[in-house]
């Protein structure tokens, strides 16, 4: 066999020996694979694992399933629409009050996605679409009366309410609002029985005690949150009322749960969720609920006569005044009068501006929200005897209580004075107090249409002084120092002359605001308090 023979033979075999390999590995693939389906399909994927068995139904209730069970039927959800009212625009065609900025550039924009051209001749004075709303409410009577908050139905032109567990929409009625602590009376004629929620006594209420809001969060009904009371009596928040001081609880409210209950663990109503305090839009844990006793007084005078009727006296006066300022007048407690309105039940009685309030009926005044609260709860045509401090004398007056919105209109709680800007005058004076005052002499008081006599005006307030930490503004008129009138430079010099360091200063002071163009400039006058520094 030649040597050429000889290889064609060698690649022969290996080229045998190559494909009989191949085929073999080829058949032992097809072994493996056949035979690990096998096992897949006839035996158990995990031999020693237990298979899991849903077992029936178990109640494990809690104190909070027992409440959201009993009070959801009675927590109502509230829908309302209105059409916004067109008012005049800078452009000459209808406007809504709702009106945004940029609504006009965000209604274009919609126009030209959904097919409508502005452009086109009447769409400007197409009708406005209806604004819609929710929020919520609880049921207090079987009767089919409901509270709630009166921003929630402020503006609607229709009221709607679902009840839980009935397929019903009702047309619900407004029968009363108050404004001043923002609560609202609905009614509804249910054609199937309503569960109602017990109030609570507010009064009550501790800090740390259980809170329950139940509502309709961004339109979520029945939705229940719970938390604490963090804090009771807030009333320095923004956009409260004179008669609104709230319950603070860190329970979840949102929009929507506005006009819902907020519940102690006895299921009892100590609330009416109200407001939040937030920067997203959501709750940041910090809600406010008016409390249960604040409402029940509106909605029995509501029940009785549709509306809410309440005292005054006219009078006004610094809502959170500094400790120092009681102090420098000679008082330990009672409610300072920055005005007296003219021609009020105060001012017929002889009461007057820098008097302080120490008594009413004999019982001592706390400060100008228990003045306020005794005062709204008299009965109009009542006479109270009103006691006053004036310069460490104490007088009785009779004051006969009158209708609080009759008073307002009749000239305002506090009506605010007129006057015209001025710069000031030459002849300043460095005060020690740390201003640099000057005197008004009579054509400028009748310039400046200032109403009062005496008092001189400010035209500089020296940095890091006392009058600085005090509030003092330029442009304010001090009328009086811990209720000495002063006239002139000279009399503020003879008060400076009887004071020490570390004694309390209590100024009277008129400020102006507004004004500019043919707008005389407004006058209001408040109290102004400090220590004098001991250095």
């Amino acid at each position: 066999m030649s040597f050429v023979e000889r290889i064609k033979q060698r690649r022969f075999l290996s080229f045998s020996l190559l494909l009989m390999t191949l085929s073999t590995g080829i058949l032992i693939g097809t072994v493996l694979s056949t035979g690990v389906q096998a096992a897949r399909d006839g035996q158990t994927a995990a031999p020693d694992a237990t298979p899991l068995v849903v077992p029936s139904p178990a109640s494990l209730a809690n104190d909070f399933t027992r409440l959201a069970k009993k009070a959801e039927p009675s927590v109502v959800n509230i829908s309302t629409d209105y059409t916004p009212k067109p008012v005049a625009s800078r452009k000459g065609r209808p406007q809504s009050d709702d009106d945004d900025p940029d609504e006009d550039a965000q209604a274009d924009l919609f126009r030209r996605f959904f097919g409508q051209n502005p452009s086109m001749p009447g769409n400007r004075n197409m009708p406005r679409p209806k604004s819609m709303g929710t929020g919520s409410g609880f049921i207090v009577d079987k009767n089919g009366y409901i509270i709630t908050n009166y921003h929630v139905v402020e503006k609607a032109d229709h009221i709607k309410v679902k009840v839980p567990e009935d397929t019903t929409e009702y047309k619900a009625k407004l029968i009363g609002y108050d404004k001043e602590i923002d609560m609202a009376v609905l009614k509804i004629e249910a054609t199937k029985p309503l569960s109602v929620l017990k109030v609570a006594n507010s009064d009550g209420v501790q800090v740390g005690d259980w809170a329950i809001a139940i509502g309709s969060p961004f339109g979520l009904e029945a939705t229940v949150t719970a938390g604490i009371v963090s804090a009771k009596g807030r009333s320095n928040i923004s956009g409260a009322k004179q008669f609104q001081s709230f319950i603070q609880t860190d329970a979840a409210i949102n929009p929507g749960n506005s006009g819902g209950p907020l519940l102690n663990i006895a299921v009892d109503v100590v609330g009416i969720n109200t407001a939040i305090a937030t920067e997203s839009g959501g709750s940041q844990g910090v809600g406010f609920a008016l409390p249960i006793n604040t409402a029940v007084k509106s909605y029995n005078m509501i029940i009785r006569s549709g509306k809410v009727t309440r005292g005054s006296i006219g009078v006004t006066f610094g809502k959170f005044d500094r400790p120092e300022l009681l102090k420098a007048l000679g008082v330990d407690g009672g409610v300072l009068i920055n005005e007296v309105t003219a021609g009020g039940p105060a001012e017929k009685a002889g009461v007057k501006a820098e008097d302080v309030i120490v008594a009413l009926n004999g019982k001592p005044v706390k400060n100008g929200d228990d003045l306020v609260a005794r005062v709204a709860d008299t009965p109009v045509g009542e006479k109270v005897k009103v006691t006053v401090d004036r310069g460490g004398k104490k007088i009785d007056m009779d004051v006969t209580i009158r209708d609080r919105a009759e008073v307002i209109a009749d000239g305002g709680l506090g009506a605010p004075r007129r006057g015209v800007e001025i710069e000031p005058s030459a002849g300043q004076n460095q005060a020690k107090f740390g201003i640099a005052i000057v005197n008004i002499g009579d054509g400028e008081r009748e310039n400046m249409n200032l109403e009062i006599k005496g008092g001189v005006q400010v035209t500089r307030v020296e940095p890091d002084s006392l009058a600085e930490e005090m509030g003092v503004q330029e442009r304010d008129v001090i009328v009086s120092i811990n209720r000495v009138p002063v006239n002139s430079q000279e009399d503020v010099k003879k008060v400076q002359a009887t004071l020490k360091p570390g004694d309390a200063v209590a100024f009277r002071i008129m400020r102006p605001f507004g004004g500019g163009g043919r707008q005389k400039t407004q006058w209001q006058s408040s109290f102004l308090a400090g220590t004098l520094p001991k250095n």
